[in-house]
């Protein structure tokens, strides 16, 4: 069932979001160089690498780092991509990932493939049984503000606690929390 709400709630934004889709490209395109998408190596379900995609917010020569490892990340960004990271618009190709069966729409958000520290935290848990997410419980309770411990603790109660309908008020509050452009760092 929750694979069935996944693509067709991925592909339903995918045709009502494509202006949006052609905008964010043209807008990237215009303002930097580099491609449009930026592909990133994430772990997901049972800790298997994937290939992530998201529009490109940094400058090429980023290093491939968690953002908040960064010493200034900001120096980084396109002069389009603070705007797409504010709107939280740069994670909009990941309803791709949601497609290819990589990701789904609620689940903890994938560690990147550095993150040793995530990745052992989730796996000793179990957490690592969950297909990753665009959003998750740990999402809508911090975000970029919470410690690795603390995003553990909420990834760790939304598994004992997943149902379609925390599913259905996860994205609701990931809504609101967009909107009002909440818990986004850089």
């Amino acid at each position: 069932m929750r694979r069935i709400f996944d693509v067709l709630v991925a592909l339903g934004l995918m045709l009502i979001l494509a202006p949006l889709f052609l905008f964010v490209v043209l807008g990237v395109r215009l303002t930097s160089a580099g491609p449009v998408l930026f592909r990133t190596r994430r772990v997901g379900k049972n800790s298997r690498l994937f290939t992530m995609y998201k529009f490109r917010t940094m400058r090429i020569d980023t290093p491939q780092v968690a953002t908040h490892l960064l010493k200034e990340p900001t120096q980084f960004l396109t002069p389009f991509g603070a705007f797409l990271r504010r709107a939280s618009l740069d994670e909009l190709p990941q309803l791709i990932n949601v497609l290819h069966g990589e990701m789904s729409l609620v689940g903890p958000r994938p560690a990147l493939f550095n993150q040793d520290d995530l990745v052992a935290l989730r796996t000793a848990r179990g957490v690592d049984a969950l297909t990753p997410g665009i959003t998750g419980w740990a999402q809508v309770n911090g975000r970029d503000e919470l410690q690795i411990l603390e995003k553990m603790k909420l990834d760790e109660w939304y598994m004992r606690n997943r149902s379609f309908w925390l599913d259905l008020k996860i994205i609701g509050m990931t809504v609101f929390k967009v909107i009002r452009k909440e818990g986004v760092a850089h």
